[in-house]
């Protein structure tokens, strides 16, 4: 796909996302496809990268403004949110999934609306374990544990070794609900059923997940993970402080480049299972094109020159495996094989679900994952409340 110079064609276009945790896909993305666009097709191409966690805010000063990006990230469930704001993407979507797909399916979740396509997924950011394999074997255990507890059991020992766990239950973005929400979901309990309206919290599955993870934090845990946010866990572990924290794979990253030392003794888990199965949590990324863009037409030429092969490829190279695509013809590409121990987070996207999953992706999903419900639940029964209090 060749964007022709068009006459018609606008003199400039700006794409915002929030800055990556992975620095070269953020610079290949502004120093080497934009420019490459900029020389095919004569337009002006402007990025603008908002610090991590502030997309919210700037997609919607973007979006009651009327003015700013074209192109805007999303993540979560937010093409739900500003549905009414993003203009339907579905013949963009169909010719992607055609060249490079199909879609797996659970992305629908978070970017299909009223069966409509409102963004456009380039990866998902997995959440999984992050742990010392010397310090786990010493402890005697060699693989990462498969339930929860044996992962207690494990941490336990840990700790009593002075290598304690280290798990966010503060009000951050990311690595507390990557592990809560799979938690939770894994003793059986629910928010809410899939008609979003019959509330199932109140049950014997959420006291059982609330005990458990009371016992977790008191046997294996630094005390301080109750204040947390998402940078604590990764400055805790390359600090060698924790030897085991959910996370994306940016510690791994951060630490082949910087802690080499630290770096050879680190790898991946799956989230361990409960009694009621295996999860994880679904944290799709994004672009969306916005309905106050002046040419809506040009800037779906771009994300299809941007989604096609030539481009994505390279583009998700240059990520090192952080983003792992939900396009089926990706599922072997290349950038899963210089470092195996990124192949867990392809692995968990057969088992990720949306925050409020079996309910659908609704406004008050997204108003229960802004004001901490179920972290906050967690926090308070690990800071010492009772069961039936936190519930309730």
């Amino acid at each position: 796909l060749v964007p022709r110079r068009a006459a018609a064609a606008p003199k400039a276009m700006t794409v915002v996302r929030e800055s990556s945790f992975i620095k070269p896909f953020d610079d290949y993305f502004a120093k080497t496809l934009l420019p490459e666009y900029v020389k095919l097709t004569g337009i002006k191409m402007g990025y603008e990268a908002v610090s991590v966690g502030g997309m919210l805010t700037r997609l919607t000063t973007i979006i009651e403004t009327k003015s700013g990006p074209e192109i805007a990230m999303t993540g979560l469930n937010q093409p739900y949110l500003f549905d009414s704001s993003l203009v339907d993407l579905t013949d963009v979507a169909d010719k992607i999934g055609t060249q490079i797909g199909p879609w797996h399916d659970n992305v629908h979740d978070a970017v299909v609306v009223n069966k409509k396509w409102k963004a456009l997924p380039w990866g998902n950011i997995g959440q999984l374990e992050v742990y010392r394999t010397d310090w786990f074997k010493e402890v005697g255990v060699t693989k990462f544990p498969d339930t929860w507890d044996d992962l207690l059991a494990a941490g336990r020992l840990l700790k009593k070794k002075g290598h304690p766990f280290g798990f966010e239950l503060g009000h951050g973005f990311g690595d507390n609900h990557g592990w809560l929400y799979p938690l939770f979901w894994s003793y059986g309990a629910r928010e809410v059923d899939k008609d979003g309206k019959t509330v199932l919290i109140d049950s014997s599955e959420t006291a059982k997940a609330v005990d458990f993870c009371r016992k977790f934090y008191q046997e294996t845990m630094v005390e301080d993970v109750l204040g947390w946010t998402d940078v604590n866990n990764n400055k805790a572990y390359l600090g060698e402080q924790i030897s085991c924290t959910n996370n994306a794979s940016s510690i791994l990253v951060v630490a082949k480049r910087d802690f080499p030392e630290i770096a050879k003794v680190t790898d991946h888990g799956l989230n361990p299972q409960g009694p009621k199965g295996r999860f994880h949590i679904l944290n799709p990324v994004s672009h969306a094109l916005v309905t106050s863009a002046p040419d809506p037409a040009a800037c779906k030429t771009f994300l299809k020159w941007l989604y096609d092969d030539k481009q994505m490829s390279r583009w998700l190279t240059s990520g090192d495996a952080y983003y792992a695509p939900f396009l089926t013809k990706y599922d072997n590409h290349p950038m899963w094989g210089p470092e195996p121990r990124y192949l867990p987070y392809k692995e968990s996207l057969k088992t990720s679900r949306l925050h409020g999953w079996p309910g659908p992706p609704s406004a008050a999903m997204s108003e229960a994952v802004a004001k901490f419900v179920l972290v906050d639940m967690f926090a308070k029964a690990c800071r010492g409340d009772s069961t039936k209090d936190v519930i309730a």
